[in-house]
C-alpha cells in the first residue's frame, strides 16, 4: 500500500517563494514610480479658486498645490529616492529604507488631505491684491487635484509595504559589485620536472613549479 504525504517539496517552496518575490517587485515597482508621478503631477495643478475685491471689482484668484503647500512634492521625490535605494542596501539598509518609502507615501496623504480645504494661501494672495493685509478671498472654491495626490501616496504607501514584507526576497545591486570578491581560479596541476618547457612556463606564470 502506498502513502501520499503532504510535505510540500523543497523545490516547489522555493519556486514559489521566488514567483512571491518577483510579482511583489513588479507590483511595487510599479505603484512607488506611479506614484511618486502622480503625486507630483498634481501639486502643479490649481488645488484652490477664489477672488479678492480691488478698486470695487472682482480679481480672479487661483493657488497651485506647489503654492499650497510644497510636502507633497518632496515626499514624493523622497519615496522615488527610497524606492531605488532598497535595491542598493541589504538587511537592516534595506528595512529602514522600506521604512523611508512607507512613511513618504503615509506623509504625503496626511499633508495632501489636510490642504484640500486650506485657502491661506489664496488669502495672501487676496492681501498682496488688495494691499490690504487683513483682506480675505471671497467664493473660495477648491477642486479634487488634492485628493489625486492623495491617491499617488497611497501607491507610495503600498510599495513600501510591499518593500517592508517582501524586500528580503528581492535582489540588490551591490551583490554582483561587492569589493574583494574575485572569481575563484583554476587550480592548476604542477609541472612535469622531466619537461624543461613545463618548468619555464610555471615560472613565467609566477608559480612553484613543484606543485608545494
Amino acid at each position: 500500500m502506498e502513502y501520499v504525504t503532504a510535505v510540500p517539496h523543497p523545490r516547489s517552496h522555493a519556486a514559489a517563494t521566488a514567483r512571491s518575490g518577483r510579482r511583489s517587485l513588479a507590483v511595487a515597482l510599479l505603484c512607488g514610480a506611479l506614484g511618486a508621478a502622480v503625486a507630483l503631477l498634481a501639486t502643479r495643478q490649481r488645488w484652490a479658486e477664489g477672488t479678492a475685491t480691488v478698486a470695487g471689482g472682482a480679481f480672479p484668484l487661483t493657488a497651485k498645490g506647489s503654492d499650497v503647500t510644497g510636502v507633497p512634492a518632496a515626499l514624493a521625490i523622497v519615496g522615488l529616492a527610497a524606492l531605488v535605494a532598497v535595491f542598493a542596501v541589504r538587511r537592516a539598509g534595506r528595512l529602514l529604507v522600506s521604512g523611508l518609502l512607507t512613511l513618504s507615501g503615509a506623509g504625503i496623504v496626511a499633508a495632501a488631505l489636510a490642504a484640500a480645504a486650506d485657502g491661506s494661501a489664496l488669502d495672501e494672495q487676496a492681501a498682496k491684491a488688495s494691499g490690504d493685509t487683513s483682506a480675505t478671498v471671497d467664493a473660495l472654491t477648491h477642486t479634487g487635484w488634492p485628493y489625486v495626490a492623495a491617491a499617488g501616496g497611497l501607491l507610495i504607501l503600498l510599495a513600501g509595504l510591499l518593500a517592508l514584507r517582501y524586500g528580503g526576497l528581492w535582489p540588490a545591486m551591490s551583490g554582483r559589485y561587492e569589493r574583494g570578491t574575485a572569481r575563484p581560479r583554476r587550480g592548476s596541476r604542477p609541472a612535469d620536472p622531466e619537461r624543461p618547457e613545463e618548468i619555464w612556463k610555471a615560472l613565467d606564470r609566477g608559480e612553484d613549479p613543484t606543485g608545494a
